[in-house]
């Protein structure tokens, strides 16, 4: 059977750092996003007696070594999940992204997400997207919540009973707008995970996360915009220190990261219009604004010597007709 299925990738607002167990890839806390859009993954998959042997193939390369093998447990657990005779056949996907990859634009969260909503759907799984969300975590964390969209927390937890992604109420997509300052700069977030426990860091910043959880949910739900991505403005500098104080020292921002940051904040302080930065693992960096600023803002980074685009706020995975397959 084949299937299609779209997701968008996210935005960490208040982001995991680090796994307690790698296998199932569940994190050591809680962590919320919104989505991105128009910024997707669509992704086709089939199992068939036609096929000699599992393939994956993203953006026209057939994916190799450790990238396989995440694929590989995504599907794993959709077979592991069905009931359905033809899921022991091998299973071509084949993925294609509409953003550039590898650079901090979340495009694991929408690989996994597009890949378990079109292997749920063709391993005929009757699933909601909280329980899709764990079979994209096994792939990514950060892609649990890609299946819920828009604004979602995953919960931290020791199965999948817990630990899934939960839709959270706001009605700020409505005014958002999130300008990307493209900051070209290889990225490996899984290194940075693997890591992340060994920092002098990493306590401090679990010590104070939960708090941070319960202040962006509720400044979600009273769609207070400037308590909402102040939070993520610092979260993300916390993240970046916990990164950057690991065992391998790792830095990704780079000069063009750092003025847009500038930049960010004097159109805040000395122009007072509601705008915030946000970086997940990499150099690129999220701009949060209102659509009243988004034009403007957009011309102020620009200025920073970065590509930039406006990118409004995602919906969850969806599965796509026939006509939208890949093969």
């Amino acid at each position: 059977m084949k299937a299609t299925a779209m997701a968008h990738p996210i935005q960490g607002l208040v982001k995991y750092h680090g796994m307690r167990d790698d296998i199932e890839r569940l994190p050591y806390h809680d962590s919320i996003s919104v989505c991105t859009a128009p910024s997707h993954t669509r992704t086709t998959v089939e199992f068939s007696m036609d096929y000699d042997e599992d393939t994956y193939v993203v953006d026209g390369e057939e994916l190799e070594g450790r990238a396989a093998e995440r694929v590989d447990a995504v599907v794993e657990k959709a077979r592991d999940m069905s009931d359905a005779a033809h899921t022991v056949y091998p299973v071509r996907l084949e993925s294609e992204n509409s953003f550039p990859t590898n650079v901090g634009l979340g495009s694991s969260s929408s690989g996994f997400a597009a890949a378990a909503m079109a292997l749920a759907e063709a391993a005929e799984l009757d699933a909601d997207r909280p329980t899709v969300s764990t079979i994209a975590r096994v792939g990514s964390a950060s892609a649990a919540r890609a299946v819920t969209g828009a604004f979602s927390q995953l919960h931290t937890g020791l199965n999948d009973e817990d630990c899934r992604s939960e839709r959270l109420p706001s009605n700020l997509h409505e005014d958002l707008k999130i300008i990307v300052g493209l900051v070209p700069y290889h990225k490996e977030t899984e290194d940075a995970h693997d890591e992340a426990a060994d920092s002098h860091m990493f306590q401090a910043r679990n010590a104070h996360i939960h708090g941070q959880i319960a202040e962006m949910r509720d400044a979600l739900r009273n769609d207070e915009f400037d308590d909402v991505f102040e939070l993520a403005e610092h979260d993300s500098l916390s993240l970046a220190a916990t990164t950057m104080t690991g065992p391998e020292g790792w830095v990704y921002w780079q000069p063009a990261t750092l003025a847009i940051f500038n930049r960010v904040r004097e159109l805040r302080e000395e122009e007072d219009i509601p705008v915030y930065f946000s970086t997940d693992t990499g150099a690129s960096v999220y701009v949060n604004t209102t659509e009243e600023h988004a034009e403007f803002v957009e011309e102020e980074i620009a200025d920073c010597g970065v590509s930039t685009t406006i990118w409004d706020v995602g919906g969850p995975a969806r599965l796509l007709d026939e006509d939208e397959h890949l093969f």
